[in-house]
């Protein structure tokens, strides 16, 4: 399937929501990594913001504190979560899980 051809302004458009976006997801991955929030206000949030939905559940328990890609990947098989999952996508028991780990 093709692109859609899109003008220079729309191309701008959404160039900068995208650069929005990626900044927003540095800013909620900087925040839980300081602990200013925590991984259940996360889970909340992505039911209002789209970007927050959008994040793969690796970069988010990998930028927790103490958490690598490895020990991400363990939790993840524990907890029954698909490597591809973003947020969004996580069922009700995964969420209970990943809440019950880290609160």
């Amino acid at each position: 399937m093709a692109l859609p051809a899109l003008t220079v302004e729309q191309r701008a458009a959404a160039l900068e929501k995208a650069s929005i976006a990626r900044q927003r997801r540095a800013e909620l991955k900087r925040d839980l990594k300081e602990g200013k929030v925590k991984l259940s206000e996360v889970l909340e949030m992505a039911k209002e913001d789209e970007v927050v939905a959008k994040l793969r559940v690796t970069a988010l328990l990998s930028s927790m504190p103490g958490i690598g890609a490895a020990k991400s990947q363990q939790i993840m098989e524990q907890c029954q979560i698909s490597e591809s999952r973003r947020v969004a996508g996580l069922g009700r028991h995964q969420k209970e899980a990943l809440i019950e780990r880290f609160g």
